[in-house]
């Protein structure tokens, strides 16, 4: 629901299923209510996110033929998950198209996956808001230990923890992941861990050896699915997922400050000094708060748009931050967009003119 508050806005139109209470008056005066599902048009003049119920809920006057509600009658439409809904723009940009393909794509909305395993048996899921997908079973058959004799067994494992490491990099894409449990009974996951780190540091394996902050390791009752319930409803482990979660995010936002403090010349706030240096081809990394794309002014969200496509195209890198966490917040406070740049660029720095939301005096973050 998060990426459908992110798009609707007002102007749009919506059409859904909603409930609407209808009153019937009789001959003789008297009058009774009931209530009637109907499918309305809205065009939206209002969206609230109920960030505990997890719903939107629009508010706007309908606009088609209706024979429970009047032209130009007020309504609100509550949009929960899984429901089904039409979503009509004026003009679709880029950021909204992304954001479609991703809330529609799981393996670009999963930013946690999971490996659930025992001896000779692991799931590979990938855990997307309230969906759990298993992108990967692997069942092999491993030799039991026989006394004086355990090379078959051990061998057996080897071949196991091959398997499911193929897998992961088959099916888990680090750059939306965030992070991903191993979990089992006993040792075996933390075997299978310091093996697909050994194996990553014999192969020179980029993708492993750099996301390997983003394994957390728990306790599982068995390797079937239904053992990841009792993973995901561990406090300790529902803790570690935020932090890690959110690592990226924080990672990118103290790397900006820090050249900020250290190389100003590369590292600015504002769109003003943003687009100049956009102009130039400079941005290395862009940093926008999603905020920014949900402004109800048509030529500010444009403004915004055009900047993240041109950086992508000259091949930078664009993090969007979620106004719903403190990384969101803390770049809100100083404008809302920020980049670290390619090269200095020292006359940015000398420019007079500056945006009108950087008046203020930022204060850094003590590091």
């Amino acid at each position: 629901m998060w990426q459908a508050y992110n798009i609707i806005r007002e102007g749009d139109r919506i059409r859904a299923s909603t409930i609407r209470k209808v009153q019937n008056e009789s001959s003789t005066g008297s009058s009774t209510s009931h209530r009637v599902r109907t499918t309305l048009t809205v065009n939206v003049e209002s969206v609230d996110f109920d960030t505990q119920a997890c719903l939107l809920r629009l508010k706007g006057r309908n606009i088609e033929e209706n024979e429970y509600v009047k032209m130009g009658a007020y309504h609100t439409i509550d949009l929960e998950l899984n429901r089904k809904f039409t979503l009509m723009k004026e003009e679709w940009d880029s950021i909204d198209l992304g954001r479609i393909e991703m809330a529609t794509d799981p393996t670009q909305t999963a930013d946690v996956a999971a490996v659930i395993m025992q001896e000779g048996l692991a799931h590979i899921c990938l855990i997307s808001g309230s969906r759990t997908i298993v992108r990967a079973k692997i069942d092999q058959n491993i030799p039991r230990k026989r006394k004086g004799d355990i090379k078959q067994h051990e061998k057996g494992i080897l071949k196991f923890f091959d398997l499911v490491m193929q897998a992961i990099l088959r099916h888990i894409r680090f750059d939306i992941v965030k992070c991903t449990i191993i979990a089992s009974p006993g040792f075996v996951k933390d075997q299978f861990y310091e093996y697909i780190i050994q194996e990553a540091v014999k192969n020179d394996n980029k993708t492993i050896l750099e996301n390997k902050s983003k394994f957390i390791t728990a306790h599982a009752s068995s390797g079937f699915k239904h053992s990841l319930k009792e993973v995901l409803t561990n406090p300790s482990i529902a803790s570690k997922l935020e932090d890690t979660k959110a690592l990226s995010e924080l990672k990118v936002l103290e790397n900006f400050y820090k050249i900020l403090q250290s190389e100003s010349t590369r590292a600015f706030y504002g769109i003003s000094h943003v687009e100049k240096a956009n102009e130039a081809l400079a941005i290395e990394t862009l940093l926008i708060t999603d905020s920014l794309f949900r402004s109800q002014n048509i030529a500010e969200r444009k403004r915004y748009v055009k900047l993240v496509d041109s950086v992508k195209e000259s091949g930078g890198d664009v993090k969007i931050f979620s106004s719903m966490h403190v990384t969101g917040e803390q770049l809100s406070q100083i404008t809302g967009v920020a980049a670290i740049l390619r090269f200095p660029m020292p006359e940015l720095e000398d420019d007079e003119e500056e945006d009108d939301d950087s008046d203020e005096c930022i204060s850094l973050p003590q590091s």
